[in-house]
């Protein structure tokens, strides 16, 4: 045991007895520090079951067998190898999210990578971590960037290597929740490009894109595209919430759940 981590074990008791251990969503009294109480973690939903094979958007037990496409992605074939989501979007996930992106409480960091680490295939080292990128004015109100957080922490659980500037954002662009496609694809045109750094270091490997939370996926399909033009072998999407209603009821109405 490394001598760090026996002082940290020792001091434990101390930190909590200043500092009870409290659920991180609710605040609920917990067993111990950077976890979640019961009632939390029972709202959180794992995707899981039959998959679309292209972005593993989850069909429900009664729906089509692992293999098939989504009618998503029929429509518009996705230039992404796959989206690798922690848990789909609930009440107890937008807590977390808005405590560890708004509520600076980057501790949150490592529960979460690990959550999405357990849907990602197999570790490989190789593999290049790139954040999804901030503009220069949001990193500097907010103090760190969500996903450059999470890529660390997948970097430490051997996800590959975290290369935190390989992507920037030029100019700032608006909430893009309400708005609709064209004008999401507008607000995004020339915002997100790839830098020299990233050019020299991504041409031929595989990229695993961060983010921590996946919405209409316009952010993430322009990162994608400008990761691809910069040579990139392949590009998986990783994020720790999905925002997928339907799939949500389908996995509460599933008799596993």
């Amino acid at each position: 045991m490394s001598k760090s981590r026996m002082i940290s074990e020792s001091l434990a008791p101390l930190l909590d007895f200043v500092y009870p251990p409290r659920c991180a969503a609710c605040g609920e009294a917990i067993g111990a520090h950077g976890g979640l109480c019961t009632d939390c973690w029972g709202d959180l939903v794992i995707p899981s079951g039959p998959s679309c094979a292209s972005c593993q958007r989850p069909f429900g037990d009664t729906g089509p067998t692992e293999g098939a496409v989504c009618a998503p992605c029929l429509a518009n074939p996705p230039k992404h190898d796959g989206i690798h989501a922690g848990t789909l979007y609930t009440q107890t996930s937008r807590k977390l999210i808005l405590a560890f992106k708004h509520g600076g409480r980057i501790a949150l960091a490592p529960m979460l990578a690990r959550l999405i680490a357990a849907r990602l295939p197999d570790p490989d080292p190789e593999t290049v971590i790139v954040p999804v990128p901030l503009h220069r004015r949001r990193l500097w109100s907010r103090g760190f960037n969500q996903a450059a957080l999470l890529g660390k922490e997948l970097e430490k659980l051997g996800h590959g290597r975290l290369l935190v500037d390989a992507l920037q954002r030029s100019r700032p662009t608006p909430s893009l929740g309400s708005l609709g496609a064209k004008a999401r694809n507008k607000a995004l045109a020339g915002a997100i490009s790839v830098t020299g750094t990233g050019r020299r270091k991504i041409g031929g490997r595989d990229v695993l894109l961060v983010d921590d939370v996946l919405t209409s996926g316009a952010t993430s399909a322009a990162c994608v595209r400008e990761l691809r033009k910069a040579g990139a072998a392949s590009v998986r999407i990783a994020c720790f919430s999905r925002v997928l209603d339907e799939a949500i009821d389908l996995s509460r109405s599933s008799p596993a759940k």
